[in-house]
Formats: structure tokens, sequence, C-alpha cells
């Protein structure tokens, strides 16, 4: 089984969205007893809120189920319990290193790596835009499972 942590800043928008986003395609795919997915965040700021309404209206409008979720703060423990901790972008990457402190196996990569392109997902917490941010969810995962399976 494939173990896949989804991280972002609040745990609220871009995590949460590639999480329900990533497991839609795998459930899609027939591969859902492979792979265990979650989210979490680099902050604490949201810790138990749900997903954000912006994120939960789009994955809505493009037919993605909304998983149960609650915010919670990445740990060191994710760290040796997932197989890969996907970034969504370079300020998430300083968070989680504070937490776990270095990558010795590896494991965090950012999601748009996967597709070549080696920029931030786009973060509609301060443009509101969770258009932008799906597409580039989206492409990242679809890269991401083409490169798994």
């Amino acid at each position: 089984m494939i173990k896949i942590l989804f991280v972002c800043h609040g745990n609220i928008c871009r995590s949460p969205m590639a999480q329900f986003v990533f497991q839609h395609m795998v459930n899609e795919a027939g591969l859902s007893d492979r792979f265990e997915i979650d989210s979490a965040a680099t902050s604490r700021e949201e810790i138990g809120n749900g997903p954000h309404r912006g994120t939960v209206r789009k994955l809505q409008e493009v037919g993605i189920p909304i998983l149960s979720h609650r915010a919670r703060q990445v740990t060191k423990q994710d760290y040796e319990q997932y197989d890969l901790l996907i970034i969504m972008d370079k300020e998430n990457l300083w968070g989680i290193q504070r937490i776990i402190h270095n990558d010795p196996a590896g494991k965090i990569h950012m999601l748009l790596e996967y597709t070549g392109d080696n920029r931030d997902v786009a973060d509609p917490w301060y443009t509101g835009d969770f258009d932008t941010t799906y597409d580039d969810i989206a492409r990242g995962c679809k890269a991401l499972l083409e490169k798994l399976i």
C-alpha cells in the first residue's frame, strides 16, 4: 500500500482538495486498495476546521466527492507513517521541515514537480481563485498517479 499525505499551510484549501481529487482518481482507476491518502497542515491556525467553502464549491462543481475532513497539523510520526509527503509550495517545505527537521528518506516533494513544473500550486486563500488551484491540483495529481502506477 502506498501512503500519501498532502500538505499545505492550513489544511482547509489546497491539501484537502488534493486529497479528495487524488482519492477520486484512485477510486475511478479501481486502485483504492493500493493507496492510503490523507492531508495535513504545517500550521495550527485552522486545526479542527472543515474544508474551505471555496474548495467544497469547486469540487462539487466538478463532481468530486467531499470526504469527511477536519484540519490537523502534520507530525513527526506522519513522516514515519507515510511514503510521500506532497507539499503545495516552497513555504510548506520550510513549515514541514520545522516540524520533522529533515528528510533523510527523500519523501517530501512538491505536487507540481510531477508535471515537470517546479512552481507552487496557486493558493486560493489569498486570491479566491479556486479554479486555478483546482487546475494545478488536478494536473499534479494525474501526473503523480501516473508515476506511481
